[in-house]
């Protein structure tokens, strides 16, 4: 009788099956303490394998939080823009307002004298 009809596992080097899934768990001696610290015995690689699933979503949406972060830039980088400029265009207005004021004033000036 050899060593895998013994054990119905597998060993390290030849394991019953590649699913990580479907080996078996590894539980520690009896004999043996764990340190604290160390993987508790109800361990299972679902675990593994879900925040692996979950980083590659993150890693995904990355992109396309760069993205949507660069147009929120340019959006408000717009805006500004476009209140700077109505802010020129109500000053120039403001003085050709002034430059008028004046020049009617003048003119009353001019009537009222003569």
């Amino acid at each position: 009788m050899n060593a895998t009809q013994r054990t119905g596992f597998g060993t390290i080097d030849r394991p019953l099956t590649h699913d990580p899934l479907k080996q078996a768990l590894m539980t520690p001696h009896a004999t043996s303490e764990q340190p604290s610290g160390s993987a508790t015995e109800d361990f299972i690689t679902t675990g593994a394998i879900t925040s692996r699933q979950n980083r590659t979503r993150a890693m995904q949406l990355i992109p396309e939080a760069l993205a949507r972060a660069h147009m929120d830039d340019r959006m408000r980088e717009a805006d500004a823009e476009r209140l700077a400029h109505r802010l020129v265009v109500a000053r120039r207005m403001q003085r050709r307002a002034e430059r008028v004021s004046l020049r009617a004033r003048r003119a009353l000036a001019m009537a009222v004298m003569h």
